[in-house]
């Protein structure tokens, strides 16, 4: 497969982060992205919501749980020894971290730089699984 174009990348890595599982066509460069409410519903008669079978296309899964936390955590270790920072830090070994890491992040200074650190890494995903094929 060739090199696929970073825009296609950013937009794939944004629809992973709202919960969709995308598929990406080889010949076509086309990304259907499949919300993950549809999860389930396989008697569903919308074409539109049905994942696309064949060799042509390379299915690109949400993050896992895990792979997210990883992300959080990198976030972390990588800001300046703030409290801020050791508050976040005390988050993630804690009950419900996301809620309450999000919670932090979104009165934060930091907030921005979060969800440039995150669209990163989540870009990063998308490259590993576009290139597994």
């Amino acid at each position: 497969m060739g090199a696929v174009d970073q825009s296609i990348i950013k937009n794939i890595a944004e629809d992973l982060d709202c919960g969709c599982t995308c598929f990406y066509n080889i010949k076509t460069k086309e990304v259907i992205a499949i919300p993950s409410f549809m999860d389930g519903f396989d008697d569903f008669d919308d074409d539109e919501f049905k994942p696309p079978t064949g060799d042509d296309f390379i299915k690109i899964n949400p993050l896992e749980d895990s792979d997210s936390f990883k992300i959080m955590e990198s976030f972390v270790q990588q800001l300046p020894e703030t409290p801020l920072q050791q508050e976040l830090e005390h988050t993630l070994r804690n009950k419900k971290p996301f809620q309450n890491f999000k919670y932090l992040i979104e009165a934060s200074e930091f907030r921005t730089s979060w969800f440039n650190f995150k669209q990163k890494e989540i870009e990063k995903h998308v490259v590993i699984q576009l290139n597994k094929g």
